[in-house]
């Protein structure tokens, strides 16, 4: 959106810049066209008449430009109004032409205008040839009369005048044709990014809303999993209690269901630990990923390490959540089934992605052997497949038995906004 407010800018000041030359170029044209004469002494000649004639039409081409500047300037399109103007400038200058040739300068002011003064393409040629005459007399000491080589002089300025305008128009007229056609391409590199960015929007929110849901069959996959069968033991254990007297008998199940007691509550506050990634509240991702690693190293007594690569950066949340819980996940699921003695977790930052590597020496396993869906390992591999697949990522998983397993997640590096 920033690069759509910085070309709009530019072009409100190109337009306020054209708007003042368009008022306020004929004035200055007019002004230096009658100083020069002056300074020359072009009006002051021994007929009188001629100086007369002069300040009137000074006067009149005055009197036009007000009347213009009034009623008319604003105007972009043209219209009877314009194209009455424009006659009026054109043959008040081209009478003080003929009579100071510094009075081309005046008339030149048809040059800049006529596409907005004009209609038609042909009429506009006929108006810029028009500004011509008067420039090629001046340039020609005047119109002659009797003179033949002054005139041959002249059809050739007129020509040569004409010609030059015809290529300058031409190149003027590509230029505008290539900035429309710029204009049209960041008009659509602005509704394309648009559109991306509305289309990420709306695959953030269906990530956000498919990971609840995903969240809430892991948290039902875990308390099936844990706690339920945890509570299952301990009723079945103290039913046993209930139907025996034996104290020795008594005391061996209330000792088990007493370690499954607090196994479950284990479980339970692990659960209520992964919820949600408070990490992420306080801390950046990396420093969220080394509480974690250190964290579940000290729990299971497994050693563990965290490395960085790359230039960290603040990701989006859905997309620090989302490599935040397949970490979790995969952690949790070398502390119950790897048998590691060794596991590492390294964070990749790279140009347009994110790699998320979890790697163990335990005993790895049959990748093939694993059945569609598992759920001794709770979210377990699937789920985060899909947690990364959701974001537009993947993961893969590499294992051989007995020679350790690595997960390796990569997602879209998506800043935060």
């Amino acid at each position: 959106m920033q690069t759509g407010t910085v070309t709009t800018a530019a072009g409100d000041v190109l337009d306020r810049r054209q708007e003042v030359f368009r008022r306020w170029a004929p004035y200055f044209l007019l002004a230096l066209s009658t100083f020069l004469a002056l300074v020359t002494a072009g009006l002051i000649t021994p007929f009188n008449d001629q100086r007369t004639v002069a300040a009137i039409l000074v006067a009149s081409a005055l009197v036009v430009e007000l009347c213009w500047s009034r009623i008319g300037w604003r105007q972009t399109v043209p219209s009877r109004l314009s194209i009455t103007y424009y006659v009026l400038r054109w043959a008040i200058g081209f009478a003080l032409t003929l009579l100071n040739g510094f009075f081309a300068f005046y008339a030149a002011a048809g040059y800049y205008d006529a596409d907005e003064r004009i209609p038609g393409r042909r009429a506009r040629r006929f108006a810029l040839f028009a500004c011509s005459v008067p420039i090629s007399a001046a340039q020609a000491s005047g119109i002659p009369v009797h003179d033949t080589a002054r005139w041959l002089v002249f059809a050739g300025l007129l020509i040569a005048n004409n010609a030059l305008l015809t290529v300058a128009k031409h190149f003027a007229d590509q230029e505008e044709q290539r900035s429309r056609a710029r204009a049209a391409t960041i008009a659509e590199l602005q509704q394309a990014h648009d559109e991306n960015a509305a289309l990420q929007a709306q695959l953030l929110v269906q990530a956000r809303e498919a990971g609840i849901a995903d969240e809430r069959r892991r948290l039902a996959a875990e308390i099936h999993d844990t706690i339920a069968q945890g509570l299952t033991g301990i009723i079945a254990q103290l039913q046993v209690v209930a139907n025996t007297s034996d104290p020795a008998t008594v005391k061996d199940h209330v000792g088990l269901a007493t370690d499954l007691a607090r196994h479950s509550l284990g479980e339970a506050r692990r659960s209520v630990h992964n919820l949600a990634p408070v990490g992420l509240s306080n801390d950046g991702l990396p420093e969220a990923l080394r509480k974690i690693v250190e964290q579940w190293s000290e729990r299971t007594d497994v050693r563990a390490e965290f490395t960085v690569t790359g230039t960290p950066q603040h990701l989006h949340g859905e997309i620090s959540a989302t490599i935040l819980r397949i970490t979790q996940e995969a952690l949790a699921n070398v502390a119950k089934h790897a048998a590691a003695t060794r596991a590492g977790v390294t964070l990749s930052f790279m140009d347009s992605e994110v790699t998320l590597d979890v790697r163990d020496d335990g005993k790895g396993f049959d990748p093939m052997s694993l059945p569609a869906r598992t759920h001794t390992g709770g979210f377990g591999l699937d789920g985060m497949r899909a947690r990364a697949e959701r974001i537009a990522g993947s993961l893969t998983v590499e294992a051989e038995p007995g020679f350790g397993t690595a997960v390796s997640a990569r997602v879209p590096l998506v800043p935060h906004a």
